[in-house]
């Protein structure tokens, strides 16, 4: 096992990870910007090393930086969280050529996953589903038009190499068809450095399913059952749980058994999760992640293994803990991201937490970084914390999360905690009743 781990990130992941370590016995080391010398990370850390000014690039992006944070504490092992280098293949090699463990997989695994259109060919490969469209990059108009006919309209244009919603445009026809390939093209450009792009078959009203999975590295696999993401704004996860009110159990047993053998097969090593659009029965593969999840929690909640653990006995060579037979799925979970956001226009609201008291009682969790008195600074991702709740079935599920959001306090900023509050109550929630386009179409009929 590893004797001291650094934690390559901030906020509520870093101090789950934090926590994580300390109940294995291992030290820790954080690395924080000038701007979160007050974190609450930082100042439960056994050591923490400042790494540059606020601007990520110079802080929690600079990996010569973190490696020189590694060597100074005597770190032998670096935990990246997720988001800001938890992807990033350079850095994983990097790490490995100085003798320090990458606590996720290879850096090989992560290119290959990286990379859209290697990614689609590889699920192919391993048998996993995928959407209809272009075997690799589109070159120009003319083939856009010729992969668009034979798969038929509406088609999505997707960045080759990026996510979050940017480089993605859909044609309905082909009058669509050449605006929306330059429109993509362009922002993907822009945002990733590389204006590929690729074409799919667009899906009308699909949900977002993903499968947690966990690799040894060594040729063993297991899945941890499905999260369903759907409830999205501008392709931004708002509100998951676990297991979708969508699948039945032989669904669920089948597109788990697929992915369980396509990560063995794969020989991948750590945590991932293979995202799906799901509509009419069909699972259709859209990426993989190759780090933890912000939603990992629900995951947590309903199979009793925390796979932070999980993720630091497979690096260090320990294997998984769990066979597929071991793996037993209880009652039902949520989570909701509480950020610092106005409600409506999730536009970000930067400043002091005045007052901050969580709820508490049975089936409640809540991963949260800040405290009163604690200032959101302006420079990074605006997620303040999750709301985690778990429950014998989603009825009693969503009771518990209606008290605990009504228990929940945060003054001095804006959070989305009102909407939650709205979608707890809300009909076509309660009944599972929701597709990806869902949220959108109801902040736009019910204005503030």
């Amino acid at each position: 096992m590893f004797q001291k781990i650094l934690i390559a990130n901030r906020g509520e992941i870093a101090l789950r990870v934090l926590r994580a370590a300390k109940e294995l016995g291992i030290s820790t080391v954080v690395v924080h910007s000038t701007a979160d010398a007050d974190a609450m990370h930082v100042r439960l850390a056994d050591e923490s090393v400042c790494i540059g000014p606020p601007p990520s690039r110079d802080s929690y992006l600079n990996i010569h930086q973190i490696v020189a944070a590694c060597e100074i504490t005597g770190a032998d092992a670096v935990h990246p969280g997720y988001g800001f280098l938890s992807e990033n293949a350079k850095f994983a090699d990097i790490l490995a050529a100085h003798n320090i463990t990458f606590i996720g997989p290879t850096g090989d695994h992560i290119r290959i996953m990286g990379d859209k259109i290697e990614a689609k060919r590889t699920a192919k490969r391993l048998g996993i589903p995928v959407v209809p469209g272009s075997e690799g990059a589109i070159s120009d108009e003319k083939e856009a038009k010729r992969v668009a006919a034979e798969i038929g309209y509406p088609v999505i244009i997707k960045a080759s190499a990026g996510g979050g919603g940017r480089g993605m445009k859909v044609a309905r026809n082909e009058d669509d068809l050449s605006v929306a390939l330059a429109t993509a093209k362009s922002e993907a450009g822009a945002a990733f450095g590389d204006d590929a792009v690729y074409i799919e078959k667009y899906l009308e009203k699909p949900r977002h399913i993903e499968l947690q999975v966990f690799g040894d590295g060594a040729g063993a696999g297991v899945h941890l059952g499905e999260r369903d993401c759907s409830l999205q704004r501008r392709h931004q996860k708002v509100w998951e749980e676990a297991l979708s009110p969508a699948l039945n159990q032989e669904e669920r047993d089948r597109i788990g058994n697929i992915v369980a053998s396509a990560v063995a097969d794969l020989g991948y090593r750590g945590a991932g999760t293979i995202e799906f659009l799901y509509e009419n029965g069909e699972f259709y593969f859209i990426e993989m992640n190759t780090r933890l999840q912000v939603e990992h929690p629900v995951t947590e909640a309903i199979t009793g293994i925390d796979l932070v653990h999980e993720q630091i006995r497979v690096a260090a060579g320990g294997g998984l803990s769990v066979k597929q037979s071991d793996i037993r799925f209880q009652g039902h979970a949520i989570e909701c991201r509480i950020n610092a956001e106005d409600p409506r226009t999730f536009a970000p609201s930067p400043g002091t937490i005045t007052h901050f008291h969580t709820p508490g009682g049975l089936g409640i969790r809540v991963d949260s970084g800040v405290y009163s008195g604690y200032k959101i600074p302006p420079y990074y991702d605006s997620l303040i914390g999750k709301l985690i709740v778990h429950g014998r079935n989603r009825v009693e599920c969503m009771m518990r999360l209606r008290r605990a959001l009504d228990e929940f306090v945060v003054d001095g900023i804006k959070t989305t905690l009102p909407l939650f509050r709205e979608l707890v109550g809300n009909t076509d929630i309660a009944n599972g009743d929701y597709d990806i386009h869902w949220l959108e179409k109801h902040l736009a009929n019910n204005p503030a």
